[in-house]
C-alpha cells in the first residue's frame, strides 16, 4: 500500500467547487484512486466523483447555489441553518439529481470521511464499512458547520463539520498506509488562518461541548501547522499539491454562479495543466 497513491480533499463549502472542477477532469481521464479522504465540501464532491456521475457535482452545486432552498437567509431564520440540509442531503441526492449508489458501493475506492465528535473535540473517521448504507448522513455530519447547521447523531456520537478537527487530513491518509498522497486544496498558496474573536459565541453557544469549545479555539492552529506540515511534504516529494493558482473571488457562503462557475472551471484547468505531473508522481 505505501506504493500506491491516496487522494485528500480540504473543505471549503463553497469553494469546493473548486475541487470538482478537478474531480470532473480526474473523472474523464478516468483517473482514480485506491484510497480517497475528504472532509465537509471535499467530501460531498468525492461522492459524486467516486459514483462516477460526470457533471452532477457542477448541477448540484452551481445550478442550485441560487435556489433559496439550498442557501439563503430564509433558510436560517426558519430552521437556524443557511444550507438547507434536508434539501441538499435528502431532496437532491432521492428526487431531482439522483445519486448512483449502486456505482458508488461498487468502486473498489475506500473512501473516508472525516467528522468531530462534539464531546471530545477530536476527529472521527468513517470508512465504508463502517457508514454503510448512512453514506448521506455521515456526509451530512461532516457538512454541519457549526452555529448554522445542527448537529448530527450518528453512531452514539454528537458530530459537526469535520474540517473543526482536521481541515486537511493527510496525516490520517499517512496513518492508514498511504505514503504518497495528491492533495486538493482550496485556498491560495500563502494562506493561513488567524484567531478567531468569537470565542464568547461558542461557548455561549455550545456550553456543553467543551471539547468542541476547545478544537474551534485551536482551529486557526492546526490548520496552519498542517499546511506547514503539507508543505514539509511536498519538498520531500511524498506530497502532491494541487490548489487555486488565480486570487480566490468565493467565500465560503457563495451564491453567485459566474463566480461559482469561473472557480470550478479553473480547478478543471489547473487539473489538465497538472496531469503531466500527476501521472509521473504516481508512476514515480
Amino acid at each position: 500500500m505505501e506504493n500506491q497513491v491516496g487522494l485528500v480533499l480540504e473543505g471549503g463549502g463553497m469553494r469546493g467547487v473548486y475541487t470538482a472542477g478537478i474531480l470532473e477532469y480526474f473523472l474523464e481521464s478516468q483517473l482514480f484512486f485506491p484510497y480517497v479522504i475528504g472532509v465537509s465540501a471535499g467530501a460531498c464532491n468525492a461522492a459524486s466523483y467516486l459514483s462516477k456521475q460526470k457533471g452532477r457535482n457542477k448541477t448540484v452545486t452551481i445550478e442550485y447555489a441560487s435556489d433559496p432552498r439550498y442557501i439563503s437567509w430564509k433558510n436560517y431564520f426558519r430552521n437556524r441553518q443557511f444550507f438547507g440540509m434536508d434539501f441538499i442531503f435528502d431532496e437532491i441526492p432521492n428526487k431531482h439529481v439522483p445519486y448512483h449508489y449502486d456505482v458508488f458501493y461498487n468502486s473498489p475506492s475506500e473512501f473516508v470521511v472525516g467528522t468531530t465528535d462534539c464531546h471530545t473535540g477530536e476527529p472521527v473517521y468513517f470508512k465504508k464499512q463502517e457508514y454503510g448504507n448512512d453514506l448521506l448522513t455521515v456526509l451530512r455530519a461532516s457538512s454541519s458547520l457549526p452555529f448554522i447547521a445542527p448537529e448530527v447523531r450518528f453512531k452514539d456520537k454528537l458530530l459537526l463539520d469535520g474540517g473543526i478537527s482536521d481541515p486537511i487530513p493527510i496525516k490520517k491518509a499517512q496513518l492508514d498506509g498511504f505514503l504518497k498522497n495528491i492533495v486538493i486544496l482550496t485556498r491560495n498558496q500563502g494562506y493561513l488562518k488567524r484567531p478567531s474573536k468569537f470565542h464568547f459565541l461558542v461557548d455561549r453557544k455550545y456550553p456543553d461541548y467543551k471539547g468542541l469549545q476547545q478544537s474551534l479555539r485551536n482551529r486557526y492552529q492546526i490548520y496552519n501547522e498542517t499546511v506547514e506540515y503539507i508543505e514539509q511534504e511536498e519538498k520531500e516529494g511524498n506530497v502532491l499539491v494541487i490548489r487555486p493558482t488565480k486570487p480566490l473571488k468565493v467565500g465560503r457562503m457563495e451564491r453567485n454562479p459566474q463566480r461559482l462557475e469561473d472557480l470550478y472551471n479553473q480547478g478543471y484547468e489547473d487539473a489538465k495543466t497538472s496531469m503531466t505531473s500527476i501521472i509521473n508522481y504516481i508512476n514515480a
